[in-house]
């Protein structure tokens, strides 16, 4: 429990804090969901008194949609030349946790270069995807638990006009 309400006070500032800090960059849409992302799972980790979820499944959810949202992520690449012919690709969503690229005297030998290297694992990247994503099944469960509830107290407020 104690544990629980940390890491989601932890993470609401670290959602908060990204949206204050990062949103007026290049990527605003991505720095959004992110931040939106963490402020929301941290805010559902500090009030289990108010979504009560279930062990089982929420940890069941968040561990499949880490697993399934990090190598999904795969898919979302982007590749740059920068600086003194610098070529560099990342791969990942929303953080480039695997990465390659290479320096060279012109900027087709740096992309040649960097395409025939090996993939290098962002440890601190990967971490943060799989909880990222770890959130987004989580925020699943609640989502389908309220409109659970929301339905259920629809019934009963009809029931409740046919007994009148």
């Amino acid at each position: 429990m104690v544990l629980g309400g940390l890491l989601g006070g932890l993470t609401l500032v670290g959602g908060l804090t990204w949206l204050l800090v990062y949103l007026p960059g290049s990527h605003p849409a991505t720095d959004a969901v992110v931040g939106v992302m963490f402020t929301a799972g941290g805010l559902v980790l500090l009030m289990p008194h108010r979504v009560q979820l279930p062990g089982a499944a929420t940890a069941g959810a968040a561990g499949a949609a880490a697993a399934v949202g990090t190598v999904a992520g795969l898919v979302i690449g982007s590749a740059q030349i920068c600086c003194a012919f610098v070529y560099a690709a990342t791969r990942g969503f929303p953080f480039g946790w695997l990465q390659r690229g290479a320096f060279a005297g012109d900027s087709a030998t740096a992309r040649r270069l960097a395409l025939g290297s090996t993939w290098q694992v962002d440890a601190l990247g990967l971490a943060g995807d799989l909880v990222f994503w770890a959130y987004a099944g989580v925020l699943i469960v609640v989502i389908v638990r309220l409109a659970r509830r929301t339905a259920a107290d629809h019934d009963l407020g009809r029931a409740e006009v046919r007994r009148r």
